[in-house]
Protein backbone atom coordinates (compact mmCIF):
# COMPACT_ATOMS: atom_id res chain seq x y z
CA UNK A 1 0.00 0.00 0.00
CA UNK A 2 1.35 3.42 -0.94
CA UNK A 3 1.04 6.24 1.51
CA UNK A 4 1.16 9.92 0.81
CA UNK A 5 4.56 11.24 2.06
CA UNK A 6 2.93 13.84 4.33
CA UNK A 7 0.53 11.21 5.73
CA UNK A 8 3.46 8.89 6.32
CA UNK A 9 5.27 11.64 8.24
CA UNK A 10 2.11 12.30 10.26
CA UNK A 11 1.77 8.62 11.16
CA UNK A 12 5.47 8.37 11.98
CA UNK A 13 5.22 11.47 14.17
CA UNK A 14 2.16 10.09 15.95
CA UNK A 15 3.83 6.73 16.58
CA UNK A 16 7.03 8.41 17.80
CA UNK A 17 4.98 10.71 20.06
CA UNK A 18 3.11 7.71 21.43
CA UNK A 19 6.35 5.96 22.37
CA UNK A 20 7.76 9.12 23.92
CA UNK A 21 4.60 9.48 26.00
CA UNK A 22 4.67 5.80 26.93
CA UNK A 23 8.32 6.09 27.93
CA UNK A 24 7.49 9.19 29.99
CA UNK A 25 4.69 7.31 31.76
CA UNK A 26 7.21 4.72 32.91
CA UNK A 27 9.45 7.43 34.36
CA UNK A 28 6.77 8.85 36.63
CA UNK A 29 8.32 9.64 40.00
CA UNK A 30 6.89 7.75 42.96
CA UNK A 31 3.63 9.06 44.35
CA UNK A 32 3.71 10.74 47.74
CA UNK A 33 3.03 8.34 50.59
CA UNK A 34 -0.08 10.33 51.51
CA UNK A 35 -1.94 9.40 48.30
CA UNK A 36 -2.60 5.72 48.98
CA UNK A 37 -4.21 6.17 52.42
CA UNK A 38 -6.42 8.92 50.98
CA UNK A 39 -7.60 6.71 48.12
CA UNK A 40 -8.11 3.70 50.37
CA UNK A 41 -10.30 5.80 52.66
CA UNK A 42 -12.33 7.13 49.73
CA UNK A 43 -12.75 3.58 48.47
CA UNK A 44 -13.85 2.35 51.92
CA UNK A 45 -16.50 5.06 51.92
CA UNK A 46 -17.74 3.94 48.51
CA UNK A 47 -17.88 0.32 49.64
CA UNK A 48 -20.12 1.35 52.54
CA UNK A 49 -22.58 2.59 49.91
CA UNK A 50 -23.44 -1.08 49.31
CA UNK A 51 -24.67 -1.37 52.91
CA UNK A 52 -26.49 1.96 52.68
CA UNK A 53 -28.26 0.68 49.55
CA UNK A 54 -29.29 -2.52 51.35
CA UNK A 55 -30.67 -0.50 54.23
CA UNK A 56 -32.59 1.76 51.87
CA UNK A 57 -33.89 -1.28 49.99
CA UNK A 58 -35.28 -2.74 53.20
CA UNK A 59 -36.74 0.51 54.53
CA UNK A 60 -37.86 1.91 51.16
CA UNK A 61 -36.07 5.16 51.96
CA UNK A 62 -35.04 7.35 49.00
CA UNK A 63 -31.40 7.45 48.00
CA UNK A 64 -31.43 11.24 48.03
CA UNK A 65 -31.23 12.54 51.60
CA UNK A 66 -30.56 16.27 51.28
CA UNK A 67 -30.85 16.96 55.01
CA UNK A 68 -28.23 14.33 55.87
CA UNK A 69 -25.93 15.56 53.07
CA UNK A 70 -26.17 19.14 54.36
CA UNK A 71 -25.37 17.91 57.87
CA UNK A 72 -22.33 15.93 56.64
CA UNK A 73 -21.00 18.89 54.66
CA UNK A 74 -21.57 21.31 57.57
CA UNK A 75 -19.65 18.95 59.85
CA UNK A 76 -16.84 18.75 57.28
CA UNK A 77 -16.64 22.56 57.15
CA UNK A 78 -16.24 22.65 60.93
CA UNK A 79 -13.57 19.94 60.81
CA UNK A 80 -11.79 21.87 58.05
CA UNK A 81 -11.58 24.96 60.23
CA UNK A 82 -10.27 22.88 63.13
CA UNK A 83 -7.60 21.39 60.79
CA UNK A 84 -6.72 24.76 59.22
CA UNK A 85 -8.04 23.65 55.81
CA UNK A 86 -10.13 25.75 53.45
CA UNK A 87 -13.78 25.02 54.41
CA UNK A 88 -15.03 25.58 50.84
CA UNK A 89 -12.41 23.21 49.44
CA UNK A 90 -13.33 20.57 52.02
CA UNK A 91 -17.05 21.02 51.32
CA UNK A 92 -16.34 20.35 47.64
CA UNK A 93 -14.26 17.29 48.55
CA UNK A 94 -17.03 15.84 50.71
CA UNK A 95 -19.71 16.61 48.12
CA UNK A 96 -17.48 14.76 45.64
CA UNK A 97 -17.65 11.74 47.96
CA UNK A 98 -21.40 11.87 48.49
CA UNK A 99 -22.33 11.96 44.79
CA UNK A 100 -20.44 8.79 43.80
CA UNK A 101 -21.81 7.04 46.88
CA UNK A 102 -25.30 7.80 45.60
CA UNK A 103 -24.24 6.57 42.16
CA UNK A 104 -23.36 3.19 43.71
CA UNK A 105 -26.64 3.14 45.62
CA UNK A 106 -28.72 3.96 42.55
CA UNK A 107 -26.84 1.37 40.50
CA UNK A 108 -27.28 -1.40 43.06
CA UNK A 109 -30.92 -0.56 43.72
CA UNK A 110 -31.68 -0.63 39.98
CA UNK A 111 -29.94 -4.00 39.66
CA UNK A 112 -31.88 -5.43 42.60
CA UNK A 113 -35.15 -4.02 41.32
CA UNK A 114 -34.55 -5.70 37.95
CA UNK A 115 -33.75 -8.97 39.72
CA UNK A 116 -36.71 -8.59 42.06
CA UNK A 117 -34.55 -9.08 45.15
CA UNK A 118 -31.50 -7.81 46.99
CA UNK A 119 -28.66 -10.02 48.21
CA UNK A 120 -29.38 -12.10 51.27
CA UNK A 121 -26.66 -10.59 53.44
CA UNK A 122 -26.68 -9.09 56.95
CA UNK A 123 -27.92 -5.52 57.10
CA UNK A 124 -26.38 -3.22 59.67
CA UNK A 125 -28.55 -0.42 60.99
CA UNK A 126 -28.11 2.76 58.93
CA UNK A 127 -28.35 5.26 61.81
CA UNK A 128 -26.64 3.24 64.54
CA UNK A 129 -23.92 1.39 62.63
CA UNK A 130 -23.31 2.68 59.10
CA UNK A 131 -23.48 6.45 59.71
CA UNK A 132 -20.98 6.30 62.61
CA UNK A 133 -18.62 4.43 60.26
CA UNK A 134 -19.11 7.13 57.62
CA UNK A 135 -18.40 9.83 60.22
CA UNK A 136 -15.19 8.07 61.27
CA UNK A 137 -14.17 7.68 57.62
CA UNK A 138 -14.76 11.40 57.07
CA UNK A 139 -12.40 12.20 59.92
CA UNK A 140 -9.72 9.95 58.38
CA UNK A 141 -10.45 11.31 54.91
CA UNK A 142 -9.76 14.88 56.04
CA UNK A 143 -6.60 13.79 57.84
CA UNK A 144 -5.29 12.09 54.68
CA UNK A 145 -6.48 14.94 52.48
CA UNK A 146 -4.54 17.45 54.58
CA UNK A 147 -1.40 15.34 54.12
CA UNK A 148 -1.92 15.05 50.36
CA UNK A 149 -3.08 18.64 49.67
CA UNK A 150 0.43 20.04 48.94
CA UNK A 151 0.74 17.58 46.01
CA UNK A 152 -2.56 18.46 44.29
CA UNK A 153 -0.84 20.92 41.94
CA UNK A 154 2.11 18.67 41.13
CA UNK A 155 2.31 17.98 37.37
CA UNK A 156 2.57 14.25 38.17
CA UNK A 157 -0.61 14.21 40.27
CA UNK A 158 -2.93 12.86 37.56
CA UNK A 159 -0.49 10.07 36.72
CA UNK A 160 -0.05 9.11 40.36
CA UNK A 161 -3.80 9.14 40.82
CA UNK A 162 -4.51 6.96 37.77
CA UNK A 163 -1.92 4.40 38.81
CA UNK A 164 -2.97 4.22 42.46
CA UNK A 165 -6.68 4.21 41.70
CA UNK A 166 -6.48 1.33 39.21
CA UNK A 167 -5.47 -1.10 41.95
CA UNK A 168 -8.60 -0.33 43.99
CA UNK A 169 -11.30 -0.84 41.35
CA UNK A 170 -13.36 -3.99 41.95
CA UNK A 171 -16.11 -3.61 39.31
CA UNK A 172 -17.41 -1.13 36.76
CA UNK A 173 -19.95 0.56 39.04
CA UNK A 174 -17.53 1.09 41.91
CA UNK A 175 -14.77 1.99 39.45
CA UNK A 176 -16.80 4.79 37.92
CA UNK A 177 -17.73 5.98 41.39
CA UNK A 178 -14.08 6.02 42.49
CA UNK A 179 -13.11 7.94 39.37
CA UNK A 180 -15.76 10.55 40.23
CA UNK A 181 -14.77 10.63 43.91
CA UNK A 182 -11.17 11.39 42.96
CA UNK A 183 -11.91 13.51 39.89
CA UNK A 184 -10.97 16.85 41.45
CA UNK A 185 -8.02 15.79 43.59
CA UNK A 186 -5.47 17.06 41.09
CA UNK A 187 -5.61 20.70 40.02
Amino acid sequence: MLLCPSFSKLVTGFVAGFFVCAAHAHTLPPAPASLQPLLVTMNERLNLADLVALSKWDTHLPTQDSAREAQVIANARKQATDRKLDPDEVAELIAAQIEPSKLVQYGLLAHWQAAGKAPDTPRPDLAKQIRPQLDELQNRLLQHYAAFAPYRKDPNCAGWLATARSGLIKDTLHGQALIRATGDLCI
